[in-house]
């Protein structure tokens, strides 16, 4: 007997719908009520819903039941040890609605593997300018560059300009009027104290293998810093947050810093602690890269919503635990080496004002990186995340036969004043906006980099160039064109000894500028180029004096250097 198909049963009248069905009905027409109410004064470009609360929480995967469980081994407990109840069970924001899904289309990456080195970010003039139209009640008091100057507070010296230094002491009453002493001390505090003493008092140093004396501003304080980090340094990294946005790291590209510092950092097991009553140091893991790429609404020309999504991550862990509250943020610290990594902190002024900053975009000039106590991050271009030494080295100084190189997109105010006055008007000057494929088929960008006395570095959209390391990789002496840039590890290197900075203006003099340097000074800084290296390349394994350990150390430098000695 042929097999006969169920009948089809007749769709139920509208009168036998379930309960449950008309308050699920109810609430989806009362919240799309709420997000046009929510969302009438905005942009048509801003109308995106966020599910904020999926990417800020953890859920449960990343918390354990109570604060005994997780911190078995508490030795110095706070005042408010007692942890808050959780916000990701709340709405954060009323201006941010629940989505379908997290995510908006990706945006397009940015070119990374252009023969000529044209690994610059897609060009949005208009967001740094809407970003940088900010409320009164967010801008900060400009700080002039001759008091919180580049080499060590504690070493009592002048920076490289000869302007004067604060002593730690004057340093410390800048930072403490800036209502950041924290409200209770903890045996950390005391820690920080003591090694601040330890490196006003370091022993000379004269002889040591390790560290070349002359590429550092003063080669004893950062040893005795050094040391002392290795000895003490605690860091709680926060486990809220899920991926990708928060413990991801992109490892590939130009924004590969931050991903690799987050990678090792996140894997490190000799600084980061499971109590966070322990820390010096607080880390903030998430990808200014993952934010931009998820978050950011291409055509919108407005990162209001990236800004929006980290004050609301600061509220909750502000709320959820009391570590920050007791510093207002200063001794927490992010790392970010997208462009746009500044001006995502408007919204929050403690995150903006206290919080350490490792940013790529080192630019003094937006009153936002607050030299000598954010970071400036150095901006790595790294091709192969499995073999992130790939290339390094190139010819000897008496093999180099080009004169100055630079390959790269016009943007910015730089490198078009750069192409104009070089760019195809002077053989010993190789300025390109591309490399046309008749030089590309004799010798590649890379090729050209190692085969060159001085690459150079002009700023893009934005102060910060990955050429820099890029020069210092291939052995080439980086000559530097960024006015108000803020150099990597400025706090303890000597640019001087290794590279060439010319302000913007004197682009029509550069080759008169490198003819004029003597060829044995030359030599002395492409020997030097050579030396410092090592203190700019990643590894799977982390090294000592490395570039992870010189980020982790500026960091805790910079928080040593806020603490107030009796």
């Amino acid at each position: 007997m042929p097999h006969l198909p169920a009948p089809v049963q007749p769709p139920l009248p509208r009168k036998l719908l379930s309960r449950r069905r008309v308050v699920l009905a109810c609430a989806a027409v009362a919240a799309l009520a709420l997000l046009l109410a929510a969302q009438t004064t905005e942009d048509p470009g801003r109308r995106r819903a966020y599910l904020v609360g999926s990417i800020l929480g953890n859920t449960r995967e990343h918390t354990d039941a109570n604060a005994s469980a997780r911190f078995p081994d508490s030795a110095s407990p706070s005042p408010a040890e007692a942890l808050l109840p959780s916000l990701l069970e709340t709405d954060l924001s009323p201006r941010i609605a629940p989505a379908s899904s997290v995510f908006l289309a990706p945006s397009p990456s940015p070119a990374e593997n252009f023969d000529d080195g044209s690994m610059e970010e897609p060009e949005h003039h208009e967001i740094k300018e809407n970003a940088l139209k900010e409320p009164d009640s967010f801008r900060q008091e400009p700080i002039s560059s001759g008091l919180l100057a580049r080499s060590s507070d504690v070493s009592g010296q002048n920076d490289m300009n000869g302007k004067s230094v604060l002593t730690g002491r004057q340093r410390l009453i800048l930072f403490l009027s800036q209502d950041q002493a924290p409200l209770w001390s903890t045996a950390a505090d005391e820690e920080l104290i003591y090694a601040k003493k330890e490196i006003a008092n370091a022993p000379l140093v004269t002889d040591d293998p390790d560290l070349y004396a002359p590429l550092f501003l003063n080669v004893s304080i950062f040893k005795r810093s050094y040391e002392m980090m290795e000895r003490f340094l605690k860091v709680f990294i926060y486990h809220d947050g899920a991926k990708p946005i928060f413990h991801s790291p992109e490892l590939k590209g130009i924004y590969a810093s931050e991903g690799w510092f987050m990678k090792l950092m996140e894997g490190n097991q000799n600084f980061v602690v499971r109590d966070p009553n322990r820390s010096h140091l607080f880390y903030l893991p998430y990808s200014s890269r993952q934010l931009e790429h998820n978050l950011y609404v291409p055509g919108s020309n407005t990162i209001e919503p990236l800004s929006i999504f980290l004050k609301n991550y600061i509220d909750m862990i502000s709320a959820k635990y009391p570590y920050w509250n007791r510093t207002k943020g200063a001794d927490h610290f992010f790392v970010a080496c997208h462009d746009w990594g500044p001006y995502t902190t408007k919204l929050h002024n403690e995150l903006r004002k206290n919080t350490i900053k490792a940013l790529c975009n080192a630019d003094l000039s937006e009153g936002i990186f607050i030299r000598g106590k954010d970071v400036s991050l150095p901006e790595t271009f790294l091709r192969s995340p499995r073999r992130p030494l790939r290339n390094i080295g190139g010819k000897p100084a008496a093999q180099r036969t080009i004169l100055a190189f630079f390959a790269g997109q016009m943007h910015g105010r730089v490198r078009p004043v750069l192409l104009r006055n070089w760019g195809g008007k002077d053989e010993d000057m190789r300025i390109y906006s591309r490399l046309p494929h008749r030089i590309t088929r004799r010798r590649n960008y890379v090729q050209h980099m190692k085969s060159s006395k001085y690459c150079i570095c002009p700023m893009g959209y934005e102060v910060n160039s990955p050429r820099v390391v890029e020069a210092i990789y291939y052995e080439c002496v980086p000559v530097i064109i960024a006015d108000n840039f803020v150099l990597p590890f400025d706090d303890a290197l000597n640019w001087s000894t290794f590279s060439v900075v010319v302000a913007e203006r004197d682009i029509p003099k550069l080759k008169e500028i490198l003819l004029a340097i003597p060829e044995s000074e030359y030599i002395t800084m492409q020997s030097n180029v050579k030396r410092v290296q090592k203190h700019f390349l990643w590894h799977a394994n982390p090294e000592k004096y490395d570039i992870f350990h010189m980020i982790l150390h500026s960091i805790w430098f910079s928080r040593v250097n806020q603490m107030q000695i009796e």
